[in-house]
């Protein structure tokens, strides 16, 4: 009995220094059939402008997941650059790793904000058809200084009732007016359900000013859309010019990230190549 006893305890030992090498050869770096190690992939945060939802992320998303990245579409408030970049970076806070940040339009000046005083953990900025504002600057005044956006022709306010009694004022496309202000090139079915779903901006949001430039000490890049109606294409070129962003330019309307998702995420994924 002892000697089986013996034998069992031999052939298990046996066992688990088999499995032991095995694992010890599946995990260290160079061993024959091991997969390569990998380096962590950033988080890449998308923030939306105005007039959008998340959902105008979703082919973005989708090519980014597939293409192995975490992704986070955070649903921007719209009330102003303060009150937006404090709730995408308390997004950005519960994220563990480095992050990519992308916004879209308005989406561009909460990044540029959000960002400031995050180099550590944003390790790039990407602009998609975005105001890169500096300090002292608004959405609207850089709208207004290059001609060419048609957006005032396109608008309607809504005013409403704040609970402390005051008043303030919602902008929206009109619905008849969306399509071709906002998405030209994208497919009559999808821009209607867009213009049913866009989320309007405050009026107030447009003009407030920025008081942070997160690009003047982050790299970025920047995609600038020639068809678009919202922000004149010499406006976005400016910009992109002023903060040395490495640009692309597409001939796209401002609904880019719906209409042209492959392009979008080419530029995504060429920033979140450079974290290391």
């Amino acid at each position: 009995m002892r000697t089986t006893l013996l034998n069992r305890r031999s052939a298990l030992l046996g066992v688990t220094s088999a499995v032991g090498l095995a694992a010890v050869a599946v995990t260290l770096p160079g061993a024959a059939g091991a997969a390569p190690l990998r380096p962590e992939r950033p988080t890449i945060v998308l923030e939306h402008g105005a007039f959008a939802d998340a959902a105008s992320w979703d082919g973005v998303v989708t090519r980014l997941q597939r293409a192995g990245y975490p992704v986070v579409a955070v649903a921007n408030p719209l009330r102003g650059p303060a009150t937006d970049a404090a709730y995408l970076r308390s997004v950005v806070d519960h994220i563990d790793g480095p992050v990519v940040l992308v916004g879209h339009s308005y989406g561009g000046t909460v990044i540029s904000q959000a960002a400031a005083g995050l180099e550590g953990k944003v390790k790039a900025l990407v602009y998609i058809a975005a105001f890169l504002p500096d300090t002292g600057e608004s959405s609207l005044g850089l709208t207004n200084k290059f001609p060419g956006s048609t957006l005032g022709q396109a608008i309607e306010s809504v005013d409403y009732t704040l609970p402390d009694g005051s008043r303030g004022t919602d902008v929206y496309i009109k619905a008849e007016k969306f399509r071709g202000q906002f998405a030209a090139d994208v497919p009559a079915d999808k821009a209607r359900l867009m213009a049913a779903g866009q989320r309007p901006v405050a009026a107030a949001a447009l003009e407030e000013k920025s008081t942070r430039a997160a690009w003047k000490t982050i790299p970025s890049w920047s995609l600038v859309t020639t068809e678009d109606l919202n922000i004149p294409v010499a406006a976005q070129r400016f910009m992109s010019d002023r903060a040395h962003a490495r640009t692309t330019e597409i001939a796209a309307s401002h609904a880019v990230s719906v209409s042209r998702p492959d392009a979008v995420t080419r530029i995504v994924e060429d920033a979140a190549r450079t974290v290391r």
